[in-house]
Order: structure tokens, then sequence, then C-alpha cells
């Protein structure tokens, strides 16, 4: 199960920090102009690059729980596993957020696949820990 777990954290992770970078309002040509003529990113664009600070501890945590074979090990990778994935949810929803017109691709798009995807992480993580707590390690 450590395996297709990490396999699953390492596949969530890519699409945390891919997905957004193509996603924000930025990568569709849309900025805010502000009233001396320079444009800045919207709120999305920083989402974005928050989900790649995300994403690059959760690619090593699944290579990590890939590879583990003890028991404290699974265990301290899967609470993290699980602080990461709320984090990644929080990102879009309430630490930072997405741009606020609904009709916009990082409304539409990138804000429910990250939640998904968090979400997702959070699961995974809280799997793993329970299966991690209930084995017993043998004596060598």
């Amino acid at each position: 199960m450590n395996k297709i777990a990490g396999v699953l954290i390492i596949i969530l992770a890519l699409v945390i920090g891919i997905l957004p970078q193509f996603t924000d309002c930025q990568s569709q040509g849309k900025e805010l102009t502000l009233t001396t003529g320079k444009t800045v990113p919207m709120k999305c664009h920083w989402t974005a690059i928050a989900e790649i600070g995300m994403a690059v501890p959760l690619i090593a945590q699944g290579i990590m729980l890939f590879l583990s074979k003890r028991k404290e090990t699974r265990l301290a990778l899967s609470v993290t596993n699980i602080i990461l994935g709320i984090f990644v949810v929080l990102f879009p929803t309430w630490l930072i957020g997405v741009c606020a017109n609904n009709m916009m691709l990082c409304n539409n798009l990138m804000k429910p696949t990250l939640i998904l995807c968090g979400a997702l992480v959070i699961v995974i993580g809280l799997i793993t820990f329970i299966m991690a707590y209930r084995k017993v390690e043998s004596v060598a």
C-alpha cells in the first residue's frame, strides 16, 4: 500500500504544481491595471506560485513514502502529508484566494481542482497513517 500511496501523492503533487500555472489569469493574459498604468498579477497568480511551494515537498514526501519501510517513518510522513494537503486547500480558499469573478478560469478550474487534490492528499495521508499505526513490526 505504501508504494501505491507514494505514487498517488507524486501524481497529485504534479497536478498541484503544474495545473495552476496554466489556469491562473496571468497565463490567460489578464492582469490588473493600476491607476498609474502599471499592471500587476491577480490573486490567483500568487496562489499558483504558492502551490509550487506545496508540490515540491509533496513530491519528496511521495518518494519517501514509496521507499519507507519503518512504521515510525510512515507515521511521520502521513502526518506531514495531511498538513501539506490542508495547506493545498487553504491557499485557493482562504489564505490567498482566487479572483472574485466567478467567470474566470481560476475560479472554475484551478480552485476546484486544488481543493479536490488537497482533499485526496489528506485522505491518502489519513489512510496511510491508520495502516501504519495498526501495523505490527517484527523485532529483528
